[in-house]
């Protein structure tokens, strides 16, 4: 077998959290061997296609032959990305035992080991595909938090790897500030917004209760604002941050998911020093600490209800070593990475009520701290393909 690699085949649904993840540690492969990088869409299939082959089919994939293979693929809207993939292959000149396709998230993974299996690519997975699980791929990138199993194709990561690479970051602030003009003063303060999801709340009386004392700070130590919300943040809450900063000229920047598909969270990373992340999005806490800072967690509501009850049973009889820390979920489960984040100094946790948050706590966090898992993430794969 050839053991060069050559040529990384990223295969994205769309979604940017998951892309930039494959991004990361594509980059950082490329930059060891000097492989050369292409993107490709899967197919978006819909209702019953969705359910049928996504869902039920593709169950069968790892035990399918090439003939089956090549019948899913089609009937799951693959035959052009099959198509596109062996011409890039070809037109490169490479073999494919000299490939590596990634992907993130569960539906590019059925095209990933489909495509794998019938080009004799190797395969590289983020995060666990539901139903098929991580042991039919070569290689699968798990957080920390999922609690993955002990098994030589999985490589155990804290929080999410990323494209985030320090040398570029000044760059990327250079052009936010181009079109977000700084002003004079030499503190800049990033705020980064996650949004709604099953086990958090970012609504507006979230938004009312801490952005107004991160204001109040702000002019106290001179800073200007910086701040970006996710697609999940709700649209009320996005409003009431419009109120909030309007007229405020300390508040350079109000950048909002729902209105722009520019990313500004590496250019803001770059230009600030101090940077304010929700606990939800697991994607931006790990982006700031590749960053090389030590983020100041926002505290999002938690939804109450059966799940939030469930939740805490759970975690309740992982204390007393009942069950295995792998069974905890929603909110446990990401209050486990949170810690693991703090105890490496990665992440300052502040004091609940935020009237007793004051300037020296915040200016009191530092730069430069080493945190690459995508870099980590590539060496190892590098090493198991040698290997």
């Amino acid at each position: 077998m050839e053991k060069k690699l050559a040529l990384i085949l990223i295969l994205t649904e769309g979604i940017r959290g998951h892309l930039f993840q494959s991004r990361g540690i594509a980059y950082w492969l490329s930059g060891r061997t000097g492989a050369e990088i292409r993107e490709f869409q899967v197919p978006q299939l819909k209702g019953w296609d969705r359910f049928w082959q996504l869902k039920i089919i593709a169950r069968l994939i790892p035990a399918m032959n090439n003939p089956s293979l090549k019948k899913w693929i089609s009937r799951a809207g693959g035959e052009d990305l099959l198509l596109r993939v062996k011409l890039e292959v070809s037109s490169l000149g490479v073999r494919p035992e000299s490939c590596l396709l990634i992907s993130a998230g569960s539906n590019p993974a059925r095209y990933n080991l489909a495509l794998g299996k019938l080009l004799g690519i190797r395969t590289c997975v983020l995060m666990t595909p539901s139903l098929l699980g991580t042991e039919p791929f070569d290689f699968a990138i798990l957080p920390r938090h999922d609690a993955p199993s002990e098994m030589p194709n999985i490589f155990e990561t804290l929080g999410a790897p990323n494209f985030i690479d320090r040398e570029k970051l000044k760059i990327e602030a250079q052009n936010l500030t181009v079109h977000y003009a700084p002003g004079d003063s030499n503190e800049k303060w990033a705020i980064l917004i996650g949004g709604d999801d099953a086990n958090y709340r970012l609504g507006p009386e979230w938004a009312q209760r801490i952005i107004p004392r991160i204001m109040e700070l702000a002019l106290k130590a001179d800073a200007e604002l910086y701040i970006t919300t996710s697609r999940r943040t709700p649209p009320e809450t996005e409003q009431i941050l419009k109120d909030l900063v309007y007229d405020r000229t300390f508040a350079k920047m109000l950048l909002l998911a729902s209105e722009s598909d520019l990313n500004p969270v590496p250019g803001m990373l770059g230009l600030c020093s101090r940077v304010f992340c929700t606990e939800d999005s697991v994607s931006m806490l790990s982006e700031s600490a590749s960053a090389g800072h030590e983020v100041l967690l926002l505290r999002a509501d938690r939804k109450k209800g059966w799940r939030s009850a469930l939740q805490v049973f759970t975690r309740s009889l992982v204390e007393v070593g009942f069950l295995s820390r792998s069974v905890l979920w929603g909110v446990p489960r990401f209050d486990a990475m949170i810690d693991d984040f703090i105890e490496k100094g990665l992440i300052t946790e502040l004091p609940e009520d935020p009237g007793h948050w004051d300037v020296p706590m915040i200016m009191g966090t530092e730069r430069g701290l080493e945190f690459n898992e995508a870099r980590r993430a590539a060496e190892w794969i590098l090493e198991e393909w040698h290997s």
